[in-house]
């Protein structure tokens, strides 16, 4: 608390009385040291004499509130005008206490004020972690990679440096990109997306600069190019290694000199825009191969972000899946409601064991048609797309699988028989063959720690040693079922 009382004998009545009600006293004598002292000292509320020499309560409590709008200020009187009354009500006061008061009743309204603090600041930490989460709540995962990629965001979203973002197709550059603007203090400014790719050679330099009116046969208006379109914000250049060579030092200027000119414009116009820019080629050997400009290249990568592909973070997949389910529009059931809300073990464990060249994008859709073809709330190894349960599987003690799996269109009769044993006999030697692979690559992943082992594929040490028993594995050399950590 911070006493600010003009009267010595006061002044120490309240801060002994104060003290021995377990608070912290700092004590001042005008309204000028008490804003030293706020200054210098973090509190949780101001207690003042109204009538101080010089500057009175009220007016203290105006400037307490200019450096700090939710500290509370109780003030203290010998005239319960009600025009003080409403003066300090006015100037923000948490509470205004009459003379001759009892000190419970100063006591309990500094308590109240001293809890209001504390829930002010748990609500602006709220506020802070609410405004962060919602710009990089759409990455999900918690695997070691993406905790490494979400501590990097941030600190980049902070900085207007421009970003290149590496990367393989389908692993969400373009979800970074939105992610990192949204975070960032353009966030109130737009976000424009431009595809390099996708926009003809001949029409690139209109569509990022502009054209005037004539510039060329179809130009039969002036047009604003996405550089003044982002102005105050941001511009995501995907796949920016197609940028043909003839248009990069038209790019390269307009970065340097933060202006473009139209197509066939006499003016430049000056436009502030942060520049993200995504590749899924290696930039470097495109600048030593001569198709793209190193100068240009350094300009880009003022920082540079490499996303990591699925196949290097497989436990986030479980996670993604569910993501997916909870969030999609075509698994949402009349009421409102997911559809389908899961996946059986057998389907988890081929999911996770898939190497996923198409990134999350492949996962995405992968997960789309599963849940078309799902009988029930789960969807099932079956109801994954041919060639993922191709990929993923292990022939059973040397006998190949050569009939196709049953489809939706197509049940298999359980009894039908695949080279002398049942499709249900055939299915459970491979979910078997594949959880034995599962267990032997989480072991070598963990260096033959059980525990960590266990801990990754989120199931009990205890019955991870029994799937170690059933399937004969022996500890993996580093550290042996006996002397791993408990």
């Amino acid at each position: 608390m911070l006493v600010v009382e003009d009267d010595a004998a006061m002044r120490d009545l309240l801060e002994e009385t104060l003290q021995q009600e377990g608070f912290e006293v700092f004590t001042a004598a005008d309204a000028a040291s008490a804003l030293l002292e706020l200054e210098a000292e973090s509190v949780h509320a101001v207690v003042t004499d109204l009538n101080l020499g010089g500057v009175n309560g009220i007016e203290l409590c105006q400037r307490v509130h200019a450096l700090d709008a939710t500290l509370p200020v109780v003030l203290i009187t010998a005239f319960g005008s009600l025009d003080a009354a409403v003066g300090a009500v006015r100037a923000g006061a948490y509470d205004f206490i009459t003379k001759p008061f009892k000190m419970e009743q100063l006591v309990l309204a500094l308590r109240r004020a001293a809890n209001l603090r504390d829930i002010q600041s748990e609500l602006s930490a709220l506020r802070a972690s609410v405004a962060r989460a919602s710009a990089f709540g759409t990455l999900v995962g918690e695997s070691e990679p993406m905790r490494k990629l979400r501590a990097t965001l941030d600190r980049v979203a902070r900085s207007d440096a421009a970003v290149l973002i590496l990367g393989e197709s389908g692993t969400g550059k373009e979800l970074i990109a939105k992610s990192i603007h949204a975070n960032s203090v353009r966030a109130k400014g737009p976000f424009v997306a431009v595809n390099m790719s996708a926009i003809p050679a001949t029409l690139i330099e209109s569509e990022l600069f502009g054209h005037a009116r004539g510039a060329f046969t179809s130009a039969h208006g002036k047009h604003d190019g996405l550089f003044v379109q982002a102005n105050g914000g941001t511009l995501f250049l995907d796949e920016v290694g197609e940028l043909p060579l003839d248009l990069q030092p038209k790019l390269l200027r307009a970065l340097e000199q933060r202006e473009v000119r139209r197509v066939g414009g006499a003016k430049t116009a000056k436009v502030d825009v942060r520049i993200i820019a995504a590749t899924n080629r290696n930039l470097e050997d495109e600048v030593r191969a001569g198709r793209f400009r190193q100068d240009l290249f350094y300009r880009l990568s003022v920082v540079r972000l490499r996303l990591p592909a699925l196949r290097d973070r497989p436990d986030d997949v479980a996670a993604l899946v569910q993501h997916f389910l909870d969030t999609a529009p075509y698994n949402q059931g009349a009421d409102g409601r997911a559809r389908v809300r899961g996946l059986t073990r057998e389907a988890q464990l081929a999911l996770a064991g898939y190497a996923w060249p198409g990134n999350v994008r492949e996962l995405v859709n992968v997960i789309e048609r599963a849940v078309s073809f799902a009988d029930g709330e789960q969807i099932d190894v079956d109801d994954l797309p041919d060639n993922l349960r191709d990929a993923v599987r292990t022939p059973p003690a040397g006998r190949a699988l050569t009939a196709e799996p049953r489809t939706a269109s197509a049940p298999r009769p359980p009894d039908e028989l695949l080279d002398g044993v049942t499709f249900k006999d055939a299915k459970e030697r491979w979910v078997s063959s594949f959880e034995r692979d599962y267990i032997v690559s989480l072991l070598k992943r963990h260096g033959g720690n059980i525990s960590h082992a266990a801990r990754d594929a989120d199931i009990d040490r205890k019955y991870f040693r029994k799937l170690m028993k059933k399937y004969e594995i022996e500890a993996m050399g580093a550290v042996s079922p006996d002397e791993d950590e408990e």
